[in-house]
């Protein structure tokens, strides 16, 4: 595990479920100006939305076995990728760009039947990070801020909890939606093991959950999933790199009235989950309580 050098491909499909392959990346590590941030360890973590005129924006982690660090490229046709290098380069003079972070959520909305990046307060929002989730607002799309406190340090929005199926990590998914009841971010929990995490989850395991912000102040929590909506249950979902179990949320796509959520299934498959809103399907059942471990006197 880290050792690889990952690189993004390109499937297209019909019907959303069965797709076709291009046989060679799309985006990836090679000789230009983001090589010192994305070699050896490559492009990896993408996440894609769409802007009203149809250009395409995908936010990736650059991963050069040091630091990783959010991208953003842009493209008209999801092949041929302009890279803009690292996000928050130009914030602050300078002074997140070498700290670690990740996994980046821009936020959306429907417009008739298409999902199309949407500004919050007159400035594009996205949320981001796996210790915790953060935000950062642009008015270019290229060039972000992150949101910090009074003193100046990274303002986090929700942690991971202690006893609950993300006490491990809150690791951003797929590009937030904006809702009749708020901003709704899907992300990736991890459970610790022991009285950590939740005794009901695998320890270690991956899971989906779900929070609310508040659509006129994009930084206010206002409700958040207790338990997982989509957890490893299948078994290719519990084999690979990750044998205690992921399901590891990053692509969402509204196609045909229903929402195609796609996912990594333990590093080693990818998986796709459909919500259909006009006969809305219950979250993954949850397991029985475990009993506590015996103790050996």
């Amino acid at each position: 595990i880290g050792t690889r050098t990952s690189r993004i491909g390109y499937a297209e499909s019909k019907d959303g479920t069965t797709f076709s392959r291009k046989k060679t990346p799309v985006l990836y590590p090679r000789n230009d100006a983001q090589q010192i941030y994305e070699w050896p360890g490559g492009c990896e973590d993408p996440r894609v939305a769409v802007t009203v005129d149809s250009t395409y924006v995908i936010f990736y982690t650059q991963w050069n076995r040091q630091v990783p660090r959010l991208g953003v490229a842009t493209s008209r046709d999801l092949v041929h990728w302009s890279k803009h290098g690292p996000i928050f380069r130009k914030a602050y003079n300078g002074k997140f760009v070498n700290i670690p972070h990740k996994s980046a959520s821009i936020v959306t909305k429907l417009e008739g039947n298409k999902q199309v990046i949407a500004k919050v307060n007159g400035k594009y929002r996205m949320y981001w990070g796996e210790a915790g989730v953060f935000t950062a607002t642009s008015d270019n799309l290229v060039d972000w801020q992150p949101v910090t406190d009074s003193a100046g340090a990274l303002k986090a929005l929700i942690r991971p909890r202690r006893g609950y199926f993300d006490s491990g990590l809150t690791e951003c998914g797929p590009p937030a939606v904006i809702t009749g009841k708020g901003i709704l971010l899907l992300y990736n929990g991890k459970n610790q093991p022991g009285d950590k995490g939740d005794r009901r989850f695998t320890a270690n395991s991956y899971s989906a959950g779900q929070v609310l912000f508040d659509a006129r102040d994009p930084e206010k929590p206002i409700a958040r999933l207790d338990v997982p909506f989509l957890r490893p249950m299948e078994p290719f979902e519990k084999s690979g790199q990750y044998v205690a179990g992921t399901v590891f949320i990053e692509g969402l796509v509204y196609f045909k009235e229903k929402w195609f959520l796609y996912y990594g299934c333990a590093d080693s498959r990818v998986g796709v989950a459909v919500f259909d809103p006009a006969r809305p399907a219950p979250g993954d059942p949850l397991p029985a309580a475990r009993m506590p471990e015996a103790v050996t006197q």
